[in-house]
C-alpha cells in the first residue's frame, strides 16, 4: 500500500511553514517545552519496554525518534517534508551509538511497510495536517495495517479550541484576521491562515475530543483513552516563571498529569493524545 509523496503533494503554505526549519527548535523553546516533556512522560508510562519496533509516522526532524532510539527502541521514521528527513538523519548521526534504524520521505496514508511489522505506531502530526476526514482515516487504517496484533497506537491531535485560547493569552484576538481564523476553527476545525503570519500556524485540522475517539474507532482500532498533553498549564501568563523554577515546574507537571484524563477539560489542552490498540 505504498504511496509516494512529493513536495508538490503538500499545500504550498504548509511546506513553506516547515521549510523555515522552525520545527527543529519549536519543542525546546517557550510553552512548547511543556508539550515535549509531557509527551515523553506519557510515552515512558505507556510504551511497552524495549526491544520494541516503533514506527514514527510524520516524525518531523526526529526529536522523539532520537529519544526512543537512545532508550533502546528500534525506530523507523517517515515524514512528508524532505527537510525534516534531512534533519532527522543529521540528528541520528549525532548519536552514532543509538541511531534511528531507518529514515525516509513517506506519506501516512500509504506506508512502505509490511503488514503487522511494528509494535508501536506514533502519529504525532499527520492527523492535523490531513484536513480531510477520509485522509485522516486512511492514515489511521495504515497504522492499523502495519501494527502487529496487540500493538499500540499513540495519535496526537490539536484541540478545536486551541486558537481561541492562544488568542486570549497572547492578545492575537485583537487582530481581526486572527479572530476570523479562530471563528473558523470553532465552526468546523478547518484552520487556515491566509495572512501567513508565522505565529498563526498553517493549514491544519483541529479536532474536537469526540472526533479523535470516533476516527480512531472507525479505523478499526480499539480506543482506550484520550489524554491531554499540556492540559491548562500552557495558558499560564507567568509560564516562564513556573518553568525556570524547578519546584514550580514539578508542581506544574504534577498538576497536568493529575488532570490528563479529565474528559470535561480535554479541549483546554493545546494537544491531545489518543491511546488505542490493534485487537489481538
Amino acid at each position: 500500500m505504498s504511496r509516494n509523496m512529493s513536495e508538490s503533494d503538500l499545500p504550498p503554505e504548509m511546506l513553506a511553514h516547515y521549510r523555515s526549519g522552525y520545527e527543529t527548535q519549536r519543542l525546546t523553546t517557550g510553552r512548547s517545552r511543556l508539550e515535549l516533556v509531557r509527551t515523553l512522560d506519557i510515552l515512558e508510562r505507556y510504551l511497552p519496554p524495549p526491544p520494541t519496533v516503533v514506527f514514527d509516522i510524520g516524525g518531523g526532524p526526529g526529536i522523539y525518534a532520537c529519544w526512543l532510539a537512545k532508550n533502546g527502541y528500534e525506530v523507523h521514521l517517515v515524514d512528508p517534508v524532505p527537510l525534516h528527513v534531512e534533519q532527522a538523519r543529521d540528528a541520528s548521526e549525532a548519536q552514532p551509538d543509538h541511531p534511528i534504524a531507518s529514515i525516509a520521505v513517506g506519506d501516512a496514508r500509504g506506508l512502505n511497510r509490511p503488514n503487522e511489522s511494528v509494535d508501536v505506531a506514533l502519529l504525532f502530526g499527520p492527523l492535523y495536517h490531513l484536513t480531510e476526514r477520509n485522509d485522516r482515516l486512511a492514515a489511521l487504517r495504515e497504522a492499523h495495517r502495519v501494527l502487529k496484533p496487540g500493538g499500540s497506537l499513540f495519535a496526537v491531535a490539536i484541540s478545536r479550541f486551541a486558537s481561541t485560547l492562544d488568542g486570549l493569552i497572547k492578545g492575537f484576538l485583537d487582530d481581526p484576521q486572527f479572530a476570523r481564523i479562530a471563528e473558523q476553527d470553532l465552526r468546523d476545525g478547518q484552520h487556515r491562515n491566509p495572512t501567513n503570519h508565522p505565529f498563526y500556524f498553517t493549514t491544519a485540522f483541529f479536532h474536537h475530543p469526540d472526533e479523535l475517539k470516533a476516527e480512531t474507532e472507525e479505523a478499526g482500532l480499539r480506543y482506550e483513552a484520550t489524554l491531554s498533553i499540556e492540559g491548562p498549564g500552557w495558558l499560564l501568563q507567568n509560564f516562564e516563571e513556573h518553568w525556570s523554577d524547578e519546584a514550580r515546574r514539578e508542581r506544574l507537571l504534577s498538576a497536568t498529569r493529575a488532570l490528563e484524563s479529565e474528559a470535561s477539560i480535554l479541549g483546554v489542552s493545546a494537544h491531545m493524545m489518543a491511546l488505542a490498540r490493534k485487537e489481538s
